[in-house]
């Protein structure tokens, strides 16, 4: 398999343990690590180090196991977990990240930069943890890295080599059903020594015309020259241990010194083993095949080693899902997951929602024709076409939970670089939304958790004159809502302050001196380009530059922003989203001859309109209802139905009325974007294409239902 083709499942699988690395060490920060914690984080490391052997990024490797020997000797109890050292492992982490990115890059050479950046960590490491991290030195610009023993010693191994191993190796007959390459894990050793002899045993090789092309049914026997102990041997084999027989003995004194000359001079040893180009072993009496696998010699070494090559490379993505962890499955068990390109997810999404538009056009013939033979396999093929259309949205569909974990550290460095105690607290992080949803969304809410931290939460000392905790509390919350999806982000400190806010505003000429505004459009004011009522600029804000900026990301993904908030006590800033932007349940209307399609989730009911002149609101079951003539907001033309009906439709807690011609009915309707003429068209939130090849618009239920409440307080107040 391609070095290329792969690498970026190990990038993808590597993000994933680092994001894993990282909230292990955030819990850190909050007290006590327990051992659970702490061996997580060992693990992210591991494997990590692991996986990149794999695929001969040297630098990776070699940093790796530089923070990987810091993390052992915590597990051990020979180093404490303080603040300082947890902070220089977030670092190390995030130069991690940097070098894991820049794989794709590393065949043609690792940055100076990178290295040297390698160097100064690996420093601060050591410093931080007391002289715990000196042993490993980082990679050379030539990628090479520094040869064992050279740095300061490690902690006493459980049993160290006497100048290598010999290894005899053996794989079941199903490992490569499991994904997993064996000679992977051979080229692997060579990261940390050298493979001076290597027997391939073939006793169980059957005859050609019983031989199953998906079993393995070769042995090895390697002699390993390294200085490395047993344990880091048998490391190299964690992700296989179920699926082979292991077996590791000390190399004499005198094989070593052999084979070490051997390593040293490869064209001598072959003469030696015979001269045959296959490396012959006449003791033997088997084929050594150490020399066909393709050698480079390490610069300033002279030690001849296999090299990383990139077939059998692929597998990495396997060995790296099982994430270290001592349970693993049964040899030949199926994976339950599978990566898919998000490039190919949106373009299944896409032609679904063709199928969803092709199927109803078949309806809609179907009906004309009046074969009720046709009917009832257009029912049958609308019914599969719906399952098909559900399944795929729910592919797209992710937990909100990994968004919100990523504002632990977006906390932790917030408050350090404020001198602020503060706590994160998550809710509701099981609250699915679309894919795309998610992704952009970060950004929105990673400068809303910033703002509330910068200008909600309160100095210490002020904490502490309102008889508040020292600590503050910044909360994330998601939750449904009508079709809908909300976020909120809420924090415990000073609240906005209405009259500095209004003060502000009419300072720079935003409204007119001695205007009225309510409470909700106060607050609405901080969302203005350039509003900041911040009295100094900080690194984190004060600039005024954002908050416009989130509420207009916002609006991109047909959302909304409110603000709640009392002043002493704390702020609650509100995102309501689609639950997805390509495929919804809608229910169509009609007005004349005009289709419109609300979304299904935000309809309550519909109920007959009776005719009440000179208002725009109505009883429904003892409660006021507003509602809206919708041919007035479109300028129907046509004459009203002689019976019009109320649809009685719901959003962030409000009820409004809309006063139609017909209904229509439930349908799938695939969302088209709006052209950009038509963007700053009110009560639209897009198009759809109906099963007759008309175009129906999609009516924004939040605008609609502001638009009546507002009318509502207006005929009231008269």
């Amino acid at each position: 398999m391609n070095f290329d083709d792969v690498l970026p499942a190990f990038v993808a699988e590597a993000s994933e343990l680092l994001r894993e690395m990282e909230d292990g060490l955030l819990q850190c920060t909050r007290g006590t690590p327990s051992d659970e914690t702490i061996n997580l984080i060992f693990r992210s490391a591991h494997t990590i180090k692991g996986s990149a052997g794999l695929f001969g990024l040297d630098a990776v490797v070699s940093f790796v196991h530089g923070v990987e020997t810091l993390l052992d000797r915590v597990r051990l109890g020979e180093v404490a977990l303080g603040p300082q050292l947890v902070q220089s492992l977030l670092n190390c982490k995030d130069h991690i990240s940097v070098l894991v990115a820049g794989a794709p890059e590393a065949k043609h050479g690792v940055d100076p930069e990178l290295l040297a950046q390698s160097a100064r960590l690996l420093t601060e490491l050591d410093e931080s943890s007391g002289g715990a991290a000196s042993q490993v030195k980082p990679t050379d610009a030539s990628g090479s890295t520094a040869a064992p023993g050279s740095s300061a010693a490690a902690a006493a191994p459980a049993e160290a080599s006497a100048g290598g191993w010999k290894i005899s190796l053996g794989f079941s007959q199903d490992v490569l059903l499991t994904g997993m390459d064996p000679l992977a894990f051979i080229r692997y050793l060579t990261t940390f020594g050298t493979i001076a002899k290597l027997v391939v045993l073939d006793a169980d090789l059957p005859a050609l015309s019983r031989l199953d092309a998906h079993k393995c049914y070769l042995g090895f026997e390697i002699e390993l020259v390294t200085q490395e102990d047993r344990a880091r041997v048998e490391a190299a084999f964690e992700f296989v241990r179920d699926d082979c027989s292991l077996k590791i003995e000390p190399l004499a004194a005198v094989i070593v010194a052999s084979n070490t000359d051997r390593a040293a001079a490869p064209a001598d040893a072959a003469a030696r083993a015979g001269g045959a180009e296959t490396g012959t072993d006449a003791t033997a009496g088997t084929t050594n095949t150490a020399s066909l696998l393709p050698t480079h010699t390490h610069p300033g070494t002279g030690a001849v080693t296999v090299a990383q090559a990139d077939a059998g490379a692929g597998n990495t993505a396997s060995a790296s899902s099982a994430r270290g962890r001592s349970a693993r499955p049964a040899s030949g068990a199926e994976n339950t997951t599978v990566r898919v390109d998000a490039a190919r997810l949106d373009s299944l999404i896409t032609r679904i929602g063709e199928l969803i538009i092709a199927a109803a056009g078949a309806s809609t013939a179907a009906r004309r024709s009046e074969c009720s033979e046709v009917e009832e396999s257009l029912s049958v093929l609308t019914s599969l076409v719906e399952e098909v259309r559900g399944g795929a949205l729910q592919l797209r569909m992710v937990k909100i939970g990994d968004t919100f974990n990523r504002f632990g550290r977006v906390v932790h460095d917030v408050s350090r670089e404020l001198g602020k105690e503060i706590q994160l607290q998550v809710s509701g992080e099981d609250t699915e939304l679309d894919k795309t949803l998610v992704e952009r969304i970060a950004d929105p809410l990673t400068h809303l958790v910033r703002n509330a931290i910068d200008h909600g939460i309160e100095p210490a000392d002020v904490r502490a004159e309102r008889g508040k905790p020292a600590a503050g509390v910044v909360k994330l919350n998601a939750y449904h809502d009508s079709g809908t999806i909300v976020i909120e982000v809420s924090d415990d400190g000073g609240g906005l302050k209405r009259e500095r806010i209004l003060a502000k505003a009419q300072e720079r000429g935003l409204i007119d001196a001695g205007r009225t505004l309510t409470e909700a459009e106060i607050f609405n004011l901080i969302f203005e380009p350039g509003f900041s009522t911040a009295d100094q600029v900080t690194s984190i804000s004060g600039r005024g530059v954002g908050m416009d900026v989130v509420k207009r990301n916002i609006a991109a993904l047909r959302g909304e922003v409110s603000i709640r908030s009392a002043e002493g006590v704390g702020t609650t800033i509100s995102v309501r989203l689609p639950l997805t932007l390509a495929i919804i349940n809608g229910f169509q209307i009609g007005l004349g001859e005009s289709m419109f399609v609300l979304p299904l989730e935000s309809i309550e009911e519909c109920v007959e309109f009776t005719s009440e002149a000179g208002h725009d609101f109505t009883s429904l079951r003892g409660e006021v209802l507003p509602f809206i003539q919708l041919r007035d907001i479109f300028s129907i033309k046509a004459p009203p139905a002689r019976r019009q009906s109320i649809v009685v439709v719901r959003h962030a807690g409000q009820r409004a009325g809309l006063v139609v011609d017909a209904l229509h009915g439930e349908s799938q309707t695939v969302i088209k974007p709006l052209g950009r003429m038509f963007r700053k068209a009110e009560c639209v939130s897009g198009s759809s294409i109906l099963g007759t090849g008309d175009v129906a618009l999609i009516l924004d239920v939040a605008v609609l239902v502001r638009q009546a409440v507002v009318r509502e307080r207006l005929a009231l107040t008269a």
